[in-house]
């Protein structure tokens, strides 16, 4: 009877238990899409002035945009002048330190960007900016 051994028995103990390897891709997994930064476009393309004092600034942001036409856009759709503040101020409510960046076409009238950095101040944003682009690019 010495001979006849169950072969089952060594076949599950050369296994290799692959749970706690799929736990640990499924954590990082998780991890990385929490810590990611997700960038949110105005949706609009918009001709930026020049600026030779342009600086890099945060990737959260509130992002408006103004467009040649002097149409007011935010998430791809027109939003007016009308709707920055509720926009700023819903967006401030989860993350007061957000900042305000207007996208402003080079032909863009300065006073509706005067109008939109108002609006977006009577919000209650702390920092508000006008986006341009280096000379170089």
């Amino acid at each position: 009877m010495g001979r006849f051994r169950d072969s089952s028995e060594d076949e599950s103990e050369t296994g290799i238990d692959m749970s706690p390897l799929i736990d640990c891709v499924f954590i990082l997994l998780i991890f990385f899409i929490v810590t990611t930064v997700f960038v949110e476009e105005t949706g609009v393309d918009v001709d930026r002035p020049q600026a030779a004092s342009a600086v890099q600034l945060e990737k959260n942001s509130i992002l408006i945009a103004l467009t040649e036409r002097g149409d007011v856009v935010y998430g791809k759709s027109d939003i007016g002048l009308a709707g920055v503040q509720s926009v700023v101020k819903r967006m401030l409510a989860t993350d007061s330190t957000l900042p305000v960046i207007i996208q402003a076409d080079e032909k863009a009238a300065s006073g509706k960007l005067v109008q939109i950095v108002d609006q977006a101040r009577l919000a209650g944003a702390r920092k508000v900016s006008v986006a341009s682009r280096n000379p170089g690019s």
